[in-house]
């Protein structure tokens, strides 16, 4: 009996551990801004690294708020590898292309609707289209919405969008 009440322990001990060690990551990745929250999420390296080469990371983790319809390593994949190394070149196109996916204002999902415009930080505006298939930006799919940081929110997409020439 006594070692049936010493493994209920040990057990009931490793589940609280399980629960606080859960707890804890919640509450650190609500703390995390944009660019630390994309470089812990693991499939945004080439944003990552474009936000780098831009000198965005300071404007990224400023205080914001922010909200961020950040492509992935796959979207950015269906750029030609010569044309992606182009722009990855070009300060001055680079930081135009990445600053037309932030909007200067935290935008969840629910505040989105069918039409609207959004202007960005790159100053042209954006816009949202909503139907039976889901919420696209710029002909982008979202698909993950509302990923909150502390300096904002990321909606992840599956195309690099680009502003108007």
């Amino acid at each position: 009996m006594k070692k049936l009440v010493e493994l209920a322990v040990v057990i009931l001990s490793a589940l609280m551990l399980a629960g606080i060690g859960a707890a804890a990551e919640k509450t650190n990745a609500e703390e995390m801004d944009i660019v630390d929250t994309a470089i812990a999420a693991g499939n945004f390296t080439t944003l990552v690294q474009a936000v780098q080469e831009a000198g965005l990371v300071d404007t990224l983790k400023g205080e914001g708020p922010f909200t961020v319809f950040a492509p992935t390593d796959e979207a950015f994949a269906e750029i030609p590898e010569d044309e992606l190394n182009a722009l990855l070149a070009d300060k001055t196109k680079l930081v135009a292309v990445l600053t037309y996916h932030v909007i200067p204002a935290k935008v969840m999902s629910a505040d989105l609707a069918d039409g609207m415009e959004a202007t960005t930080v790159e100053g042209s505006n954006l816009t949202i289209s909503i139907d039976d298939s889901g919420v696209m930006v710029d002909g982008a799919k979202v698909i993950q919405a509302d990923i909150e940081t502390s300096n904002g929110v990321i909606h992840v997409i599956d195309a690099v969008i680009m502003p108007p020439e």
